[in-house]
């Protein structure tokens, strides 16, 4: 029994279940959902505790990317981004799986989180009518552990045991799995992988975009990283320049508002 191992597996699923958006104790999603919870986020706290930065945050990245366009519709999801992020990187590094197998690794392990997700919701809902008849009777204590403490104890459990099982025994298989399928195979999972974050930008910016003229913008910012500069920080600030030009030409070219005094003719 490697104890090092069970006791990195048992904390990923504790950061698992503190970046989940049921989660309260990181001031609720601000803390939690949507900051350790965010794959990027995820990966920089995994590689710390398996002891290597640098993949987590590569990995992150990736799975970050491929999950960037991801939106929660009246609670409704397709994915449970959380359990993407900590099962699918901490495997990805423990397996020394490439970039690509990662991301397709994340992506399944994020539809298996989603029935989990439901589940926990369903169990959590027994809670509300024990909660009710707290209340109808005065109690107080009745009311906080049924609100606050009992489900939270089935969303502690729903993921913490899966991610922690996943990452201590999941190690074997997916070595075995990658080792065992053609390279041809593994070749095309990598390819697929690799796909999926070019699919999220894309989705993303159908989102941002409204307008064809806006696509400029993407390509300046592309052609810049490419052929120009590397430098995120240059290219962040050669962007501020040029939306704070815009907004001056926008803001002069706005008719002022005609006031009383003004003689219309």
């Amino acid at each position: 029994m490697d104890i090092i191992l069970m006791i990195q597996a048992l904390a990923i699923g504790i950061f698992c279940y503190l970046g989940s958006v049921s989660s309260p104790w990181l001031l609720g999603v601000t803390g939690g959902y949507y900051t350790i919870g965010r794959p990027l986020v995820a990966g920089l706290i995994i590689g710390i505790i398996l002891g290597d930065v640098t993949t987590g945050i590569i990995l992150g990245v990736a799975v970050q990317a491929a999950f960037i366009a991801t939106i929660s519709t009246g609670g409704t999801q397709n994915q449970e981004i959380t359990y993407a992020a900590y099962g699918g990187i901490a495997l990805g590094i423990l397996a020394e799986a490439s970039t690509g197998v990662t991301v397709t690794l994340s992506v399944g392990i994020g539809v298996l989180g989603l029935f989990l997700h439901n589940l926990m919701m369903v169990l959590n809902s027994g809670w509300n009518r024990r909660a009710e008849n707290a209340a109808k009777k005065g109690d107080a204590q009745g009311i906080a552990r049924n609100n606050g403490i009992y489900p939270q104890i089935v969303n502690f459990l729903l993921r913490v045991i899966p991610i922690g099982l996943a990452v201590y025994l999941g190690e074997g298989f997916v070595k075995a799995f990658l080792d065992f399928v053609p390279d041809k195979v593994t070749h095309m999972m990598d390819v697929l992988g690799g796909l999926l974050p070019a699919l999220g930008i894309a989705l993303l910016m159908n989102l941002l975009i409204r307008e064809k003229s806006h696509f400029i913008f993407f390509v300046t910012g592309f052609a810049f990283i490419v052929f120009i500069s590397n430098n995120m920080i240059a290219l962040t600030i050669f962007s501020l320049l040029i939306a704070y030009v815009i907004y001056l030409v926008a803001s002069n070219s706005t008719p002022s508002p005609i006031s009383d005094d003004d003689e219309v003719i």
